[in-house]
């Protein structure tokens, strides 16, 4: 599910809190399983990132600070208030990658950032460094205006993305030993291996069929997330 589209989260991160796991324990725990499971996504697509490594640089900087600032804000902030704007950030997240081949069809097809899309990528960042689920559609409705030659190149550069949030995201997590590593040792090996096959099959799957599933996942999480915080 990450290496195509994110959300594996939600998956994942219930698992954890069903274990017995602490909540902020559970969600730092799954961002250092994550993190081993996106290099693995992001190997998968390594011909793609290849070809678009010069897009790579600014918004892997602005996804590198956003992410040590949501990390940071999880140690010292309640989550309550930021949980109950989640299934609204999903909704909007699903509406503009689902809309977003109307809205760039007549976008430049010259592969580039917009400054917009820096700024916003930092913000999601932030989200990402404090909770992460859903991150990935967020980050590819953002790829969807960067005049990128298809969605496997989006993909890349979303899981080199994720990458780098998790990572830096962890270093806190670790100083404030909140990781549990009974947990994340097994799930990490277990992300890696789904992360860099699912990569490799996504990348023969045909552009709509994969498109869809995104739009599905994210239907699918945004209902999830609305029953469990407004039930």
């Amino acid at each position: 599910m990450n290496s195509v589209a994110g959300g594996g989260s939600f998956l994942s991160f219930p698992a954890l809190m069903f274990a017995g796991v602490a909540p902020i324990s559970a969600n730092a725990t799954n961002n250092a399983a994550m993190w081993v499971g996106t290099i693995g996504s992001a190997r998968g697509y390594r011909e793609e990132l290849a070809e678009h490594r010069g897009l790579l640089l600014p918004v892997i900087a602005a996804s590198v600070a956003g992410a040590l600032i949501g990390a940071c804000l999880l140690l010292v902030t309640p989550q309550t208030l930021f949980a109950r704007l989640i299934p609204w950030l999903l909704l909007f997240a699903t509406i503009v990658f689902a809309a977003s081949p109307l809205l760039t069809r007549n976008a430049p097809k010259i592969a580039r950032h917009a400054p917009w899309q820096i700024a916003v990528q930092f913000v999601v960042a932030v989200y990402g460094g404090y909770f992460g689920a859903g991150m990935g559609i967020l980050m590819l409705a953002v790829l969807a205006f960067s005049g990128l030659p298809s969605f496997n190149a989006q993909n890349a550069i979303k899981n080199v993305l994720a990458v780098s949030i998790n990572g830096v995201a962890l270093i806190p997590f670790v100083i404030a030993r909140i990781v549990d590593w009974r947990f994340a040792l097994p799930m990490a090996v277990a992300a890696a291996v789904g992360g860099y096959l699912g990569a490799r099959f996504f990348r023969r799957v045909p552009q709509r069929i994969s498109r869809l599933l995104v739009v599905t996942i994210g239907i699918v999480m945004t209902t999830v997330f609305f029953w469990r915080t407004f039930r």
